[in-house]
C-alpha cells in the first residue's frame, strides 16, 4: 500500500509539472503578443532555496510576482542554479553530508519552468583553490567567524547550518564541518556569479526569497555593496497568500501605525478569524497543524485548583530563520528558558505549564534540539508545579490562556493573541508584534527578571486597553494587508504539504487592471512603495 502511494503521488507530481509547463508557455505566448517591452534596467528573480522538485508556495510566487512585473512591461531577468552550489540548503542530506545534492531533479524542474521564458542567466559552481585550503582545517567555530575578502562568509552561512540541522547549537564533528565548508565555498562561487552578473546588467531592482538562506543572503549582500534596491518575501499568514518586504522577510517587519483603528467591519473580519483559529481551523504555509483541537481534561483542572495562578509559556522552533531576529535580549531560546526554569523553581504556588510548538516536531522537519529534552536534562519532571505539553498533543492553547494569570512568550504569534483575548504577556524575544505596545516586552534581560518577578508576585497585573487595540491592529495588518492572495494563480498540489502547481488562469489576469491587488506587488518592486494593501 505504501508503495501504491508513492508511485500514484510521483505520477501525480509528474502530471503537474507538465501543467505547469504549458501554463508557463501560455504565459510567455500571451507576453510575445504584447510586442516590445521598455529598455529599462530589468528586474531579476533569485531564489536557489525554495524547492528541488516541483514548485513550492515561495517559488509559485516569485513566478507569479515576475509574470505581474514583466506584464507591466517591465523587463524580468531570471537568475538560475545550474549545478551552481556544490552544496545547497534544500540539497543536503543530515544524514549523509558528504551526499552532493540532487542536482539533476532540480535542473529539471528549472528547464520546465524558465526554458519557455526569455533573459534566463544560468550559473554554475566555480571552486576556489586558496579558499578551499584557507578552510580545511577549520574548527567549527573558526568556520562561522571566517571571513573571506572582507565577506562574511561564515555568518552568511550559519542560518542555514542550524535550519538544516535543525538545531541552534551545532556539533563540532566533521559532517557539520563539512557541510560548513560546502555552504562557504558555494556562497563564495555564488558571490562572485552574481557581482558579475549584477555589474553587466545594472538591475533596477532584484527579489529573492527570504533573504536568511546563504544563498539568498549573498545575492542581497550584493545588492547592498551596489545599492541595488532588493526585496524579499515569505509565505504570508494566509493560505496561498505571500508577505513581500524591502526588509528580511522572516522578521515580518509590518508597520503599523498607532493611531491605526479598524472599522466595524475589520473588527468583525478579525473576530471570525480569531473564532477559527481558536477551534484549529487554519492551515500557516501548507500546513494544518491541528487534525483537531482537544479541551484539557478533568485531570488537568483538578491539578490546577491546587495552585494560585496558571502560567502557560509557549516556545518557539529553535533553528527557525525567524530566530535570529528574535534573540536580542536572550543568546537564543534555552537562555530564556533557563531563567523560566529558575521562576519555576522559586515558585512552587504556581502551576506553569510548558507548551512545545506544534511545527517541532513536524514530519520531515522534526528539531533535533527540543524542549522536551531540555524539560528532561533539567529533571524539571521532578517539580510538582510544571506540566509539559508536547508538539503532539492536540490540546486548546487558548483554553490556558482564558484561565492563566499571565502568559510568557519568547516570539510566538500566540503572544498577539493573548494580548488582545485581554490577557497580560511578557515576551523574552522581538517579535512580529513588538514594534508598537502590544505585550510587555523589556528591553534588557534584567529588566525582564525584574517583570516576571513583579508578575509573578503581584496579585493582579493590569494589561492596558491601548495593547489590546494596538494587537488588534497588528494581527489585522498582517493577516488582510500584508498577506497577498496568490490563489487566483495557485492551488495545493495535492502530493506535498506546502507545494503548489499553476492555475490555468488568462494571462491577461496578471495586469493591475484586471486584478488590482496585483497591484501591491508590482508597486512595491517598482517603485519601493509599501507591500500593504489599504
Amino acid at each position: 500500500m505504501h508503495l501504491l502511494r508513492r508511485v500514484q503521488g510521483r505520477l501525480v507530481r509528474e502530471w503537474n509539472l507538465i501543467r505547469n509547463g504549458l501554463q508557463v508557455r501560455r504565459v510567455k505566448r500571451y507576453f510575445l503578443a504584447q510586442g516590445v517591452i521598455s529598455r529599462e534596467h530589468p528586474v531579476v528573480f533569485f531564489n536557489a532555496s525554495t524547492r528541488l522538485s516541483g514548485l513550492s508556495q515561495n517559488a509559485g510566487f516569485s513566478l507569479i510576482a515576475s509574470f505581474v512585473v514583466r506584464a507591466a512591461g517591465i523587463p524580468v531577468s531570471y537568475f538560475v542554479c545550474e549545478r551552481g552550489l556544490s552544496k545547497c540548503v534544500l540539497g543536503t542530506d543530515r544524514e549523509k553530508p558528504h551526499a552532493p545534492p540532487p542536482c539533476a531533479e532540480c535542473t529539471r524542474t528549472s528547464s520546465i519552468i524558465f526554458n519557455p521564458m526569455e533573459n534566463v542567466t544560468r550559473f554554475q559552481f566555480q571552486p576556489d583553490i586558496t579558499l578551499q585550503r584557507a578552510i580545511d582545517r577549520l574548527s567549527l567555530s573558526e568556520l562561522v567567524a571566517f571571513s573571506y575578502h572582507d565577506l562574511p562568509l561564515g555568518e552568511i552561512v550559519l542560518p542555514s547550518l542550524r535550519w538544516i540541522l535543525r538545531k541552534h547549537h551545532l556539533s563540532n564533528n566533521e559532517g557539520t564541518r563539512h557541510i560548513a565548508r560546502g555552504y562557504i565555498q558555494s556562497a563564495w562561487s555564488l558571490y562572485n556569479a552574481f557581482k558579475n552578473y549584477a555589474l553587466e546588467k545594472q538591475p533596477r531592482a532584484v527579489v529573492v526569497f527570504n533573504g536568511m538562506f546563504f544563498p539568498e543572503a549573498v545575492v542581497s549582500h550584493v545588492c547592498r555593496e551596489l545599492d541595488i534596491p532588493d526585496y524579499s518575501h515569505e509565505v504570508g499568514m494566509l493560505p496561498l497568500s505571500a508577505f513581500f518586504t524591502d526588509q528580511e522577510a522572516t522578521a515580518y517587519p509590518v508597520r503599523v501605525d498607532q493611531d491605526f483603528q479598524l472599522s466595524d467591519q475589520q473588527n468583525q473580519r478579525l473576530d471570525d478569524y480569531l473564532n477559527n483559529r481558536m477551534q484549529g481551523k487554519f492551515v500557516t504555509a501548507g500546513v494544518k497543524f491541528w487534525p483537531e483541537m482537544v479541551a484539557l481534561g478533568d485531570s488537568f483542572w483538578k491539578r490546577a485548583s491546587q495552585f494560585q495562578s496558571i502560567i502557560p509559556i509557549f516556545t518557539n522552533v529553535v533553528f527557525d530563520t525567524s530566530q535570529g531576529h528574535a534573540n536580542v535580549l536572550f543568546d537564543h531560546m534555552f537562555a530564556w528558558l533557563d531563567v523560566v526554569k529558575d521562576a519555576i523553581q522559586s515558585h512552587p504556588e504556581s502551576l506553569f505549564v510548558i507548551r512545545a510548538h506544534p511545527d517541532e516536531m513536524r514530519k520531515g522537519k522534526e528539531s533535533r534540539e527540543t524542549v522536551a529534552e531540555w524539560f528532561q536534562i533539567n529533571r524539571l519532571e521532578e517539580l510538582r508545579n510544571v506540566i509539559f505539553i508536547s508538539p503532539r498533543q492536540h490540546v486548546s492553547s487558548y483554553q490556558l490562556i482564558q484561565k492563566a494569570k499571565f502568559i510568557m512568550v519568547y516570539n510566538s504569534t500566540i503572544g498577539l493573541e493573548a494580548s488582545i483575548m485581554g490577557k497580560p504577556v511578557l515576551c523574552a524575544g522581538k517579535a512580529r508584534y513588538t514594534m508598537i505596545p502590544t505585550v510587555n516586552f523589556p528591553n534588557t534581560v534584567e529588566a525582564y527578571q525584574a517583570s516576571l518577578d513583579e508578575f509573578l508576585n503581584a496579585e493582579t497585573i493590569h494589561h492596558p486597553h491601548e495593547f489590546i487595540q494596538n494587537a488588534r491592529g497588528v494581527l489585522y495588518s498582517q493577516l488582510f494587508r500584508a498577506s497577498l492572495p496568490f490563489d487566483q494563480y495557485l492551488v495545493e498540489d495535492g502530493v506535498w504539504r506546502g507545494y503548489v502547481r499553476l492555475r490555468p488562469f488568462d494571462p491577461r489576469s496578471l495586469t493591475i487592471e484586471k486584478t488590482p491587488q496585483m497591484g501591491v506587488v508590482l508597486n512595491g518592486i517598482r517603485d519601493g512603495s509599501p507591500f500593504i494593501r489599504e
